[in-house]
């Protein structure tokens, strides 16, 4: 049976499991387009422990993975978690690529044990890169209305701001609209983010925008709605508000600084350039309060909703232009 979206339950030992569940009462009337995938032991443990009956759980799809395993204890470092981690989203891509699902949500998974278990790959984005042979990847961050690209994520400060150039900025400016085209919205208007204080000031405080960002985005004005460059300061507000339907990011503090103050446990990661949209919450396994009950669920549902509001789109499109 086909449905929307395929839910990754993340590392067992983490609070991936929790918070999916936690999710399920909120999207009971979409039941029928979600398959969760994950250990069902681990999972049936959770469900006791958070006292979630049965009856809910029992209206979502389920595929397990390695159901031999025994008990996974929570907040540890562990290769069996990481390999029911690893396999899940390996099952989720499987289903992905041969239509059975139109997209992924995945739930944290922990570096260290994936890397335990065999894993070549790092982390999520790198897994799913090298799963479907997708070579330009990009992170998009939606809060609300609020939506940010990166032009680069996790480098220091000093190689972000190294790898700002003409080139790269026109790149991403390109990579901005295509994101907007394959979600779907309507307003594809681009700002970029300049990168010093109040826009350097004709290079008062820095010489960036006017020698590299401000001939970029004229280069580009013609193909894509793009302005700017904004300070920093405002223009995330703007966005927030409907001005602009996404703003490019120079560097990773900069844009998610700016989302998870607009609304830490609504900011959902989505990568744009797989054959799939995938979504996934932008926190990691907590390990520390694995096992206490106590995660916050809000930012999971988001991305599950997200991902059954844009994969539909996102899928058509990518078809389209392939």
């Amino acid at each position: 049976m086909s449905c929307k979206v395929g839910v990754t339950l993340g590392d067992p030992a983490g609070i991936g499991p929790e918070i999916v569940a936690k999710s399920l009462s909120a999207l009971q009337e979409n039941s029928r387009d979600i398959m969760l995938i994950g250990n069902r032991r681990n999972f049936s443990h959770v469900l006791e422990e958070l006292g979630i009956g049965n009856e809910i759980a029992s209206k979502f799809q389920f595929m397990d993975i390695n159901p031999a395993t025994g008990n996974i204890p929570p907040g540890k470092v562990s290769p069996i978690a990481g390999d029911i981690a690893v396999k899940s989203i390996e099952a989720a891509v499987k289903l992905a690529m041969e239509g059975q699902i139109t997209g992924i949500c995945t739930a944290p998974i922990n570096k260290e044990a994936i890397i335990q278990a065999g894993s070549r790959y790092i982390d999520h984005t790198e897994m799913l890169s090298g799963l479907t042979g997708s070579s330009e990847v990009t992170t998009v961050f939606e809060t609300r209305k609020l939506r940010i690209l990166f032009l680069s994520k996790h480098l220091s400060l000093k190689q972000a701001i190294e790898s700002i150039t003409e080139g790269s900025v026109r790149k991403y400016i390109g990579l901005s609209d295509l994101a907007l085209k394959m979600l779907g919205v309507e307003n594809r208007k681009i700002a970029v983010a300049a990168l010093n204080p109040h826009g350097g000031e004709n290079g008062l405080f820095g010489s960036e925008e006017k020698d590299i960002l401000v001939p970029a985005i004229e280069k580009e004005a013609s193909r894509y709605d793009v302005s700017g460059p904004y300070p920093a300061d405002s223009v995330f507000h703007r966005a927030a508000e409907g001005e602009f339907g996404i703003v490019l990011s120079l560097f990773h503090d900069q844009g998610h600084i700016a989302a998870k103050m607009y609304d830490f446990h609504r900011t959902v990661s989505m990568n744009i350039g797989l054959p799939f949209l995938r979504t996934s919450v932008d926190h990691g396994t907590a390990f520390e309060i694995a096992g206490k009950w106590i995660a916050n669920e809000t930012g999971m549902a988001e991305a599950i909703k997200k991902a059954l509001a844009y994969s539909g789109k996102y899928r058509e499109n990518y078809l389209g232009k392939t």
